[in-house]
């Protein structure tokens, strides 16, 4: 394999997770009678560009088909966080009734719907029916498709360039990255303004965050490789916030070249870091197997000893990340009976690979686990606070990233 956007040879192991299959393609109870096709998930670093990348072994339709099970609106703290992003953009740009929006990877409309609201024209693009339907219920266009330059090229001639153009934790799921960023180049009006959110890599080698590799996330981006990829499509980074979300994400600000939005000192500080740490070497990525193998480690040896205790373990969240753990420590239901999720749309389906059933949270009611498995510890605090009755009652909660916690 070559990198996705530079081509060089990549020769730089990061990480080798072994084999599993893809991360949100949950089972129903027919499937639990036919095989699961299991894909190598190993990353690699470019030590040209710097880009962090799976090596190639799915195709986006293999990952994001109609059956797609991630609906953004589950989470409320996500909602709140699109509601605040929707409110800034419009007041910082400006947007109205004047202005077009455009979402790529618009999944169920959680965010559009609030420009919905305010009466700014938008258009959501995702590729997966599922999720497409339900945007449309709450008033959102939504295109079913892949974004693309060609897609982009149409929009254009069509008159439908962009204000804004927005991507959250879409720009890590491209395979063909190049041909994504010429997109958002050739769908942006000349003084529009693209925002992109994604995991910043930074903070995954920082915290060891390895269950956030996953077949759907085709690269792990840092502002060193994100400057590089803009520049090849004629476009430029002007400014970049640093954000809590998902272990710890950049926002990056970007133009056209030619675009008269000025350069926010904020580029530089990130920069700096980056090249402080060594993220343009290849020693910086070095080590980072041994970490992952401990944190695997940690995992099986709570739930082990638990067992051999006679305490109950139960897990909480469906999310992709939880199935990366779950499959690379080899956990099955003996060890984690059930996991709970408040996705419809996951319930009574069982997790890929593992085949540990999923419940509703309801079932917590009676069952009151000794332990809590808390598997997107992204989101632990809200979780806590949504099943604080449950620790009255003497469960306790676990997040086995970046090391077993007891909260």
């Amino acid at each position: 394999m070559k990198c996705r956007h530079c081509q060089a040879p990549l020769n730089q192991p990061f990480v080798d997770l072994g084999s599993a299959p893809p991360s949100n393609a949950y089972l129903s109870e027919p499937d639990l009678h036919r095989p699961e096709t299991h894909y190598p998930l190993r990353v690699l670093v470019c030590s040209e560009c710097n880009l962090v990348q799976t090596e190639d072994y799915v195709t986006e339709d293999t990952v994001f088909d109609a059956d797609y099970a991630y609906f953004s609106s589950t989470s409320r703290g996500w909602m709140d966080h699109a509601k605040a992003y929707c409110e800034r953009m419009t007041e910082r740009f400006g947007l109205g009734a004047d202005s077009f929006v455009i979402e790529v990877a618009s999944n169920d409309g959680y965010l559009l719907r609030n420009f919905v609201e305010d009466g700014v024209p938008c258009l959501g693009i995702e590729p997966t029916a599922s999720t497409a339907s339900a945007a449309r219920k709450v008033g959102v266009e939504t295109l079913e498709a892949f974004f693309g330059e060609q897609l982009a090229e149409k929009l254009a001639k069509e008159g439908r360039r962009a204000d804004l153009i927005a991507g959250n934790n879409v720009f890590a799921h491209v395979p063909d990255i190049n041909d994504f960023t010429a997109g958002l180049a050739a769908a942006l009006k000349p003084e529009g303004v693209i925002t992109l959110e994604f995991p910043h890599v930074m903070r995954l080698v920082e915290f060891c965050q390895f269950d956030t590799i996953y077949h759907e996330h085709f690269s792990y981006l840092s502002l060193l490789a994100v400057e590089r990829i803009f520049e090849r499509a004629g476009l430029r980074v002007f400014d970049v916030e640093e954000l809590p979300t998902h272990g710890g994400s950049l926002r990056v600000y970007g133009c056209h070249q030619e675009a008269g939005h000025r350069r926010n000192s904020a580029v530089e500080t990130v920069l700096a870091e980056e090249h402080r740490r060594g993220m343009d070497t290849d020693a910086y990525y070095e080590g980072f197997q041994v970490r992952a193998d401990e944190i695997k480690d940690g995992l099986l040896r709570f739930l082990l000893e638990a067992k051999k205790d006679g305490l109950s373990v139960a897990g909480y969240g469906a999310a992709a990340k939880g199935n990366t753990l779950l499959n690379y420590a080899g956990v099955r239901p003996d060890l984690l009976p059930f996991v709970c999720d408040a996705a419809a749309a996951k319930i009574g389906k069982f997790m890929p690979g593992s085949r540990i059933p999923i419940l509703d949270p309801a079932v917590l009611e009676t069952w009151r686990p000794d332990y809590l498995l808390i598997l997107p510890w992204n989101i632990a605090d809200e979780v806590r606070s949504q099943n604080a009755h449950l620790a009255e009652k003497g469960t306790r909660f676990v997040v086995a990233v970046p090391e077993l916690t007891i909260l």
